[in-house]
Parts: structure tokens; sequence; C-alpha cells
């Protein structure tokens, strides 16, 4: 038996190939037969992540039939999510708002509702509710059936955020960027069908990315969203409103050997896309302002 069929009947044994002959308990397959099946499994992970077996070319490539080739997992993943769980959450939520997070979600909301785009730099320190209105936003958007895509620049982050991801790896992000660089997304790949669809992109702990992240990205969404209307090419982030969120005195972008002026300028305060963001502050210290009686609530 050789490696690769060894392979193959691990995944058979652990279940993955037995949900494609359910139906018919009595068929006996070939290996060749499992292999295709096994492969099916693993394009299906690969797609999950916005790549597939055909980015793969020292992987065998089975028959397209064995394929779910019409299926993006990607957008299945997004608009999965139970609405009435997604409303309850928010209605669960959204009476504890303070005066700042309401503004915020209000702004937001609407810029999303009405398909204007927009760019909003939410700036608080630790403590004053960033996680609990990115969590209200999420929830409110994805009750109504839109997509909404939660990254971050830190794991930590990310796991604080419904559904988040890291920035690097929702898109594909290069490891070297300069000010040139664009993401790896080609026009009919799953991630930029997921794109065409998202209706909000929020971004946490945005001052540690450096600034060519940012200025990559709003270039690959002008790339991808002037498909669906050549107007959009001209628009921050393709029109698609992009809340960035985070502390500038926590930690900066990393430069390796630079002085002081060149952190600041790898910062997105030193990015033309800084102009076309609305600032908006968040002072209120929820830890601090809780009393003894006061009731606590989760941010």
């Amino acid at each position: 038996m050789t490696n690769w069929s060894a392979v193959v009947y691990a995944i058979y044994r652990q279940g993955a190939v037995r949900r494609h002959i359910a139906a018919n308990n009595d068929t006996v397959f070939c290996d060749k037969q499992l292999q295709y099946f096994a492969l099916a499994e693993i394009d299906k992970l690969l797609r999950s992540i916005g790549k597939s077996l055909k980015h793969f070319k020292q992987l065998p490539q089975p028959p397209v039939d064995y394929l779910h080739t019409g299926t993006n997992n990607l957008v299945i993943d997004e608009t999965s999510y139970n609405l009435s769980e997604m409303e309850e959450e928010f209605n669960k939520l959204f009476p504890n708002c303070n005066p700042e997070q309401l503004q915020v979600f209000n702004e937001v909301v609407k810029s999303v509702q009405s398909k204007a785009g927009g760019v909003f730099f939410i700036y608080g320190s630790g403590g004053c509710g960033k996680t609990f209105l990115w969590k209200i936003i999420i929830y409110k958007l994805r009750s109504l059936g839109l997509i909404v895509l939660p990254v971050a620049s830190s794991g930590i982050a990310t796991t604080l955020m419904s559904g988040g991801r890291m920035a690097h790896s929702r898109f594909k992000i290069p490891i070297v960027i300069d000010d040139c660089s664009s993401y790896a997304i080609s026009h009919d790949s799953d991630i930029a069908e997921l794109i065409k669809k998202t209706g909000l992109i929020i971004w946490d702990e945005a001052p540690m990315q450096h600034r060519y992240a940012f200025e990559c990205l709003d270039r690959s969404l002008r790339d991808i969203m002037r498909a669906i209307d050549q107007r959009r090419y001209n628009m921050p982030f393709g029109g698609i409103t992009v809340v960035l969120g985070g502390d500038f005195r926590q930690i900066l972008p990393v430069i390796t050997l630079g002085s002081r002026g060149d952190v600041v300028s790898a910062c997105i305060i030193d990015s033309p896309l800084w102009k076309h963001s609305k600032i908006m502050l968040m002072h209120r210290n929820m830890r601090l302002n809780q009393g003894r009686s006061e009731k606590r609530y989760e941010f």
C-alpha cells in the first residue's frame, strides 16, 4: 500500500468519505475512487480558507464531478448564522450601550444599510467598550442577513470577536509588503465573491498594522468592487464600509532598527486613507466607571 493510499484509508476510517456513500452502504469503491472522495474533502477544507486544490499542483487533481465547484463555502459560512439568535443576542446587549457607543453604532449601521461606504476610526483606550461595540454591530447586521467580516491584527483580539479572523489570513496579506503591493485575490476566487457581498469590515487593533496593509487592501477592494459598479473604483475600499479601531498609545507597527519617525510614518495616520476617515472618540472607561452598586457587564 502506498503512502497516499494509507492517508486515504485513514480519512475513510474517520468518516470523512462515508458521508458520500451513506445513501448506499452496499457500494464497493476502489482505491482510486476513495482517493477522489478524500481529495474532495481536502478541497472542501481548503475552500473554507479561500483556496482550493487547484492552488496545489503537487497534489492529485480529481475529476470535477467529485468537487463541489459551485459551492462557495466562505459565503455559506458567513450567511449560515441563525438570524433569531443574532437578534436575541443584540436585544440582550443593546440596552447596555452608553451614549458614545450608541453614536458609533448608529453611524456605522446607517452607512452599511444605505450602502454609502465610508471609513470610520474608533479611537479609545482599553476598557472603553470597543469589543462590546463590535459585538452589537455584528449581531445587528447579521440579524438582518448582512455579511460582516471582523478581523484583527492580533490573535487575542480575534478571539474576542464573533466569527473573527486574523487580517493576514482573511485578506491574504503578503508577508513582505511595500507601497505597491496587492493582495493575492483573483476575481474568480471564493474570497472575491465573498467581498462582493460584504456589507462591513471591522478591523480591530488597527494601529498595530503597517499602513501599507490598509493601502494594499484599499487597492484590492477597489479592483474587485468595480466589477459591480465602475464608480466604486474611485471610492475608499471599493465603497465597502470599513471600521478601524484601536489605541495609538498601545503597540505601534514594529520597524526593525527604525527611528521614532520611521514608526510614526508607518502608522495609518500617515496614509492617504486617513483623510477619508471619520474619527470617533470613546472617552468613557467602562471598567473604571463601574461602582460596587452597579450591575457589571462583560465588555
